[in-house]
This record gives C-alpha cells, sequence and structure tokens, in this order.
C-alpha cells in the first residue's frame, strides 16, 4: 500500500512540474512576444500586438511539443524544425509589392526573429530569449530614428503633372530625371481637354524628393504639378 501511495505521489510531482515548467515557458513566451508586438502596434505596422505574441508563442509551444511527443532522442527537434518554414510563409504574407516598390521587409525579418525568441523559451533558454528581445526592440526603436535622423530611408512618391503637349512633359520629366540621377516609376498618361495629365512614382530618399518637387514647380512645361501621396519604406 505504501508503495502504491508512493508512486502516485511520485507521479502526481512529476506531472505537476511538467505543467508548471510548460505553462510557465508559454507564458513568458507571449509576454515577450506581447512586448515586441506592442512596439510595432504602436507604430501603426500590420503585425502587431497580437500577431508577434501569437507567433512566439505558437513557436515556444510547438518546441515543446517537438521534445515531448518524440518517440527517440533524435525525433526531438522533428516539430520544431518546421517552424522556419512555417515563418517564412507567415514573412512572406507580409511583404507588398505596392506601385512598382516594395514594402514590409522588416515586418517580415520581425516576425521572423520573434518565432526564434518563442523556439528559445520552449527549449528553456530565457536569459538568451530576454536578452534577444531587448536587441529587437532596440533595433527597432533607436535604429528607426536614427534612420529618419539621418534621413536614410527612402519613400515612394506619386507625382502628376497637366500641360498642353504630352511629347514636351514627357522630355521635360526625362530632362529633370537625368539631372537629379533619379529613376521614374509608373509611368500612366491620361488624355483630356484642355491639358493632358501624366502620373508617376519615384523612390528616393527625402531630401532627394524635395529637390525634384523643386524642379518640377519651377519648369515651364507643366501647367500643374501636385503630390498624390508617399509611402515610407520600413
Amino acid at each position: 500500500m505504501n508503495a502504491i501511495h508512493h508512486t502516485l505521489e511520485l507521479l502526481w510531482y512529476e506531472t505537476t512540474s511538467l505543467l508548471g515548467a510548460t505553462l510557465t515557458r508559454l507564458a513568458f513566451a507571449a509576454i515577450l512576444g506581447g512586448l515586441i508586438g506592442l512596439e510595432r502596434q504602436l507604430r501603426h505596422k500590420p503585425a502587431g500586438l497580437r500577431t508577434n505574441m501569437f507567433i512566439c508563442l505558437g513557436a515556444a509551444m510547438f518546441t515543446v511539443l517537438s521534445k515531448e511527443l518524440a518517440g527517440v532522442p533524435a525525433d526531438s527537434a522533428r516539430i520544431a524544425a518546421q517552424i522556419i518554414p512555417g515563418i517564412g510563409f507567415i514573412g512572406a504574407g507580409s511583404i507588398l509589392h505596392e506601385r512598382g516598390s516594395v514594402t514590409g521587409l522588416t515586418t517580415a525579418a520581425t516576425l521572423f526573429v520573434v518565432a526564434s525568441v518563442g523556439m528559445a523559451v520552449g527549449g528553456g533558454l530565457y536569459l538568451t530569449a530576454v536578452f534577444a528581445t531587448v536587441l529587437i526592440l532596440l533595433a527597432l526603436a533607436v535604429l528607426g530614428k536614427l534612420e529618419g535622423h539621418f534621413l536614410l530611408r527612402t519613400v515612394l512618391s506619386t507625382y502628376q503633372v497637366t500641360g498642353p503637349n504630352v511629347d514636351s512633359m514627357l522630355r521635360e520629366l526625362n530632362r529633370i530625371f537625368d539631372a537629379e540621377k533619379l529613376t521614374m516609376q509608373n509611368l500612366h498618361l491620361a488624355t483630356a481637354q484642355p491639358d493632358s495629365r501624366l502620373v508617376f512614382s519615384a523612390d528616393c530618399q527625402r531630401e532627394e524628393h524635395t529637390a525634384l518637387s523643386i524642379r518640377l514647380h519651377e519648369s515651364n512645361v507643366f501647367t500643374t504639378v501636385a503630390g498624390l501621396g508617399s509611402t515610407e519604406h520600413e
């Protein structure tokens, strides 16, 4: 009778210890993923609080399951190994091709490293996961501000010019872009009376956009010049 009681106590201890360690890892992964996601949410990025939290939590859970469900030690990383291509698929979905330019690369890269944080927590590497989280937050916050301060980010801006002669406007645009050493993108022509309308984009730094806008407004070939919006790359 004492042997059965001792066995039950030992089984209960092992079960509660394993369950407690698993729940701790999952909760910790959710917290770290939530911190990164909160930074993304505050900056109004597509992958925000819930997305990053779920990815970090999911990566941690798959890592734990990979170890616990393994039949032999050699299979302990079989499930976890599939996390990387899975996150790559999600990251590819966050990359958008917009107006001839690519956006969302930083979001995709963030999701990738958030999954690695979740895997570290799932494997019990808490210090590694915390250190990686701090580095990610510093890179997103501090480096992002430095890029903006030193005008290192490129911006895709769309312009519209009107004029009576399409050929003259095209020659003038080519002359201006050659002078500024820029490349014109997504050129569209819309004919109307009395003027024709050209819509085009330029992908460059903000100071280059300023110089381009000044040249467009100074030209006597265009009747009107207007900006139609811009998209800042991550």
